[in-house]
């Protein structure tokens, strides 16, 4: 009771900004870190980005950081999607099927898959963390992140993670890898939530960006393709030894990036590597 009454004093004189649009917001209970109070496992996680399991949600999840108005504002990947890249397409009608783009230029990893799509609250959530430096986002939105995971692999098909590294000038600029922020905490995480995931294994050395490169945005695909080439060198190939990789970084656009860092880990002993990203562009 006590906890309430200094919780309520505070959102009155203290109340919570949000971080995309800039207003101010009433935090309710409600809004408290899930991690917190989630005490029994999690056995059956479907569709747990749209909503439908509440206590995963993105509403659920990322409430302390954002208004009702913004928190409406993200939209999860769901189906027509193309089962190989991941990307969602534009038309809502119709079944799951191979894009153009997989079907004319076949990639080098197995599947990517996204929880959410890169426009509107989820961009500007990625902004804020990536270029404002609000890394207090990377826990819920690696909760996110991790519950996705979950859904979409089986716990015996990832024997080892592996963020997309930054190039050691960008690191230095930016202070901080945003890819492996938002995984840093998963076992963590799979522990509270009472998830055997024995296997967890994350290294956050073995694949190099060697070469500078300009940033991607704004560069069509060939030039994204052409920018990234030979971007990425592996350290230790002994560590990805017939490895199952899971690729992990905060944005899939056109797939270059995650298809560079694929052909390098598979020409590098890796066995598999498939991809994970918070967002997917359409």
């Amino acid at each position: 009771m006590l906890i309430r009454i200094v919780r309520a004093i505070i959102a009155a004189f203290f109340p919570a900004k949000c971080l995309v649009c800039g207003s101010f917001f009433s935090l309710s209970s409600a809004a408290d870190d899930p991690l917190a109070t989630v005490n029994y496992p999690v056995t059956d996680p479907q569709d747990p980005v749209s909503g439908r399991n509440k206590n995963f949600s993105f509403d659920t999840l990322l409430a302390p950081f954002l208004c009702q108005t913004c928190l409406s504002g993200f939209l999860p990947v769901e189906s027509p999607i193309c089962p190989r890249c991941g990307v969602m397409f534009k038309s809502r009608v119709g079944e799951d099927h191979v894009c153009g783009e997989c079907l004319n230029s076949p990639k080098r990893f197995g599947i990517a898959r996204a929880p959410g799509v890169y426009d509107r609250t989820l961009m500007s959530l990625i902004h804020c963390f990536k270029y404002k430096g609000k890394i207090q986002l990377a826990r819920p939105l690696g909760m996110l992140l991790f519950i996705a995971f979950i859904s979409f692999w089986d716990k015996n098909s990832v024997d080892l993670i592996v963020p997309v590294p930054l190039h050691i000038k960008r690191f230095r600029q930016r202070g901080f890898n945003q890819a492996f922020l938002l995984i840093r905490d998963w076992p963590g995480i799979a522990k509270t939530l009472n998830i055997d995931l024995p296997f967890l294994q994350t290294d956050r050395e073995v694949l190099v960006r060697s070469k500078w490169t300009e940033s991607q945005t704004g560069l069509d695909r060939k030039k994204r393709i052409a920018n990234i080439k030979n971007a990425f060198s592996i350290s230790d190939s002994e560590k990805i030894a017939d490895k199952k990789i899971l690729l992990v970084d905060d944005v899939c656009t056109t797939g270059a990036t995650a298809d560079e860092c694929a052909k390098v880990l598979l020409n590098g002993g890796a066995r598999h590597v498939d991809v994970l990203t918070l967002a997917r562009a359409i």
